[in-house]
């Protein structure tokens, strides 16, 4: 079959930004333009379209990455509207891997807030281009200057502005298009009609001193261009939006727009800017792999290539059961085509594929190189897994997620509830890769560990909706980690036990030492002239890492600590690596309890806005509660305090902040870093 679409014309991007900026809200108006969809979708009456999920309809916030497929002026736009949680981050941070463009949403009132900063970063990391619209231009207080010296200021990013807006809060009518000196204007209750007119009078000076800036900051991007501007030339709209486009894509600037997505403005000309800046995926750098042998490999976009897509995200339908989302890298993915999968080794076979529409879909034959879709009968791959041929076996770089940081213990109301349960929690995890589940081997409950309170709160309600299980829950737990605060030398321990036939012999030496924070358990082997064969090194490691799962204080899970084997001795016939791996545990436990070991307490990131009058209440609350103060800022009436606190000091705040504010004050919450709880904290362990 031939290609409906030409590969140049299509276009994977993500609409990105912090909660409450308006993402959904200007999801809903691209699939109204593209003709997706022939009524406006309101996240507040719940009836959007990628909002699809009961429990992100009731409480007006997107909680999973929505994947939905439109065209625009010939163009085929796969589009991702991902979650402004922080605790939902792996469902930004796998999309992004995905992704070839995104376009970040900013709430105008408020410029560049903390989840901006963390999806920005994500998106850094990725070298993902982006193009940046500030929504809300209606409200009170809202200023699309501020924004673009918040994203220049706060991101320290190069954004340029493409706009200026007609009119300002609640009399902002329209803009004005600096690239070709247009004012557009939205006309009808639902802003399909845009008119075409002249510059206001009064903005004619603006206007003309933007547009300098714009062309002079393009022109940096282009040599050719730079000199024509030097000799007092001006390049034409064609050639400031080539130069515009390679500069986004090589992630050198970045445009932004503005408008208000909920009264139907600015929407049309995010789209066009998608089609002309954001690229292809034939404009982004071939993707890299590594072949069998471990050596790096890349695969093009084009579908004469062999076969390698990515597994990215897995959702469980309760119509069609496993429906695994997908990113074509090179090649053709066809109906009922036999796959192979090199981490899992195991053969998959490719029982329907989706084209997908929020939660409606479509069946297609096949997927073509540099497309999204969904894909159904796969039985053993997971997000990160890569699909291949048996032939053309390689290996796509896989997708690294945060730890948990908060846990729950949880129990089935009645022994039907039991199996129903266990079954339910084993699907969540498959689909989340932040959410884990384990038994407590002390009191056998089962154990949830999520990113949040909201996390696991959305855990439990869609386990007692969709998967009808009655639970318990316990109150929530810190994911606390230990760790040593002083070095250790030369802990020596000998495993002997004979028995009869062969015995079991081992001895090793190990020093430990605190490690940098956030570097986990390092192990180093300085073992010389060969007191210990190089086989069994493998199985002290094993003994060490298994010995790390639990510390000594608390039970914890051990970090930032660095081993190093020095020595040891063996036995020709008794020795084993079964040995080994004991005696390496023991030692371990030894030393850990000499390096006066503690506890760590992840700290979280912690962003309050709240009306003026109320800031002294809410630092009195926050003093109480740890908080260290790092900033504040006053945007209009609203106060905003940057703030770090520990996660135990958390639980409840948000109940307390709304009775303090009369219901106006909100927080949002980020996993910062690990460091050591006070002497307090440290007593109720080891009392």
């Amino acid at each position: 079959m031939a290609r409906e679409v030409p590969l140049e014309r299509f276009r994977n991007i993500g609409i990105i930004a912090h909660i409450d900026a308006g993402k959904t809200t200007t999801t809903e108006r691209i699939l109204f333009y593209t003709g997706k969809t022939f009524r406006i979708g309101s996240v507040d009456d719940g009836t959007t379209v990628t909002d699809w999920m009961a429990q992100e309809r009731e409480r007006g916030i997107t909680i999973v990455s929505a994947a939905v497929t439109c065209e625009w002026k010939d163009y085929h736009i796969n589009l991702i509207d991902t979650p402004g949680h922080i605790d939902f981050t792996a469902e930004v941070q796998r999309s992004l891997r995905v992704l070839d463009g995104g376009v970040v949403v900013f709430d105008a009132t408020q410029g560049v807030e903390p989840q901006s900063e963390t999806v920005w970063r994500q998106a850094d990391r990725y070298h993902v281009p982006r193009i940046c619209f500030a929504n809300k231009m209606d409200r009170v207080g809202a200023s699309y200057q501020d924004t673009i010296e918040s994203i220049k200021e706060r991101l320290a990013a190069n954004p340029v502005a493409m706009q200026v807006p007609i009119g300002a809060e609640e009399k902002f009518q329209g803009v004005v298009d600096l690239l070709t000196e247009q004012a557009l204007y939205w006309r009808g209750d639902q802003g399909d009609q845009i008119e075409y007119g002249d510059i206001p009078a009064e903005l004619v000076e603006e206007v003309s001193i933007m547009r300098s800036n714009l062309v002079e900051q393009i022109t940096e991007l282009d040599d050719e261009l730079l000199g024509m501007f030097i000799e007092g030339e001006i390049p034409s709209v064609d050639q400031l939006k080539r130069a515009l486009r390679s500069g986004v894509i090589a992630n050198k600037i970045a445009p932004v727009f503005c408008g208000t997505s909920l009264k139907n403005k600015g929407v049309q000309p995010i789209l066009d800017a998608v089609v002309d800046y954001l690229p292809s995926p034939l404009d982004i750098p071939p993707v890299e792999a590594t072949d069998p042998n471990g050596n790096p490999v890349t695969r093009e976009a084009d579908d004469e290539e062999p076969l390698s897509a990515l597994v990215f995200k897995i959702v469980t339908d309760p119509y069609v059961g496993r429906l695994s989302y997908i990113r074509v890298y090179s090649g053709v993915m066809t109906v009922g085509q036999n796959v192979h999968n090199p981490v899992k080794d195991k053969k998959e076979r490719v029982g329907r594929l989706i084209r997908m529409y929020a939660d409606r879909r479509e069946d297609i034959q096949e997927v073509r190189a540099g497309d999204i879709a969904g894909i159904l009968g796969l039985k053993f791959s997971f997000t990160g897994d890569t699909l291949v041929t048996k032939e053309n076996q390689v290996l796509l770089e896989t997708i690294a997620f945060p730890d948990p940081v908060i846990s729950v213990a949880i129990e089935p109301k009645t022994t039907a509830d039991q199996d129903k349960m266990s079954v339910a929690l084993t699907k969540l995890s498959e689909e989340d890769p932040t959410f884990r589940i384990h038994t407590d081997e002390q009191t056998g409950q089962t154990i949830i560990a999520g990113m949040g309170e909201l996390h696991l709160d959305i855990v439990v309600d869609r386990l007692q909706r969709e998967f009808k299980v009655g639970v318990n829950v316990g109150r929530p737990r810190v994911a606390y980690r230990e760790t040593i605060t002083r070095p250790v030398r030369d802990v020596s321990y000998r495993h002997v036990k004979q028995t009869g036939g062969h015995g079991m012999f081992a001895h090793v030496i190990l020093d430990m030492e605190p490690g940098e924070q956030g570097s986990g358990i390092v192990f180093n082997d300085a073992v010389r002239g060969g007191e210990i064969p190089r086989e069994y090194i493998p199985a002290i490691r094993t003994g060490i890492l298994s010995a790390a799962d639990s510390g000594v204080v608390g039970g914890f899970p051990v970090a930032d600590v660095t081993v190093t084997l020095t020595g040891g001795s063996f036995h020709e016939v008794d020795s084993s690596a079964m040995a080994f791996q004991i005696a390496s545990t023991f030692a371990f436990r030894e030393a850990f309890q000499k390096g006066n070991p503690t506890l760590l307490e992840p700290i979280m990131k912690m962003d309050v806005l709240v009306p003026e009058e109320y800031t002294g209440d809410v630092l009195a609350q926050l003093n109480q509660r740890r908080a260290e103060i790092s900033g504040m800022m006053l945007r209009g009436t609203t106060q905003s305090i940057h703030c770090t606190v520990p996660l135990s000091e958390t639980f409840g705040y948000a109940t307390e902040l709304r009775s303090a504010t009369q219901g106006r004050g909100v927080f949002t919450l980020e996993f910062d870093h690990y460091a050591p709880v006070t002497e307090e904290t440290l007593k109720k362990f080891t009392n």
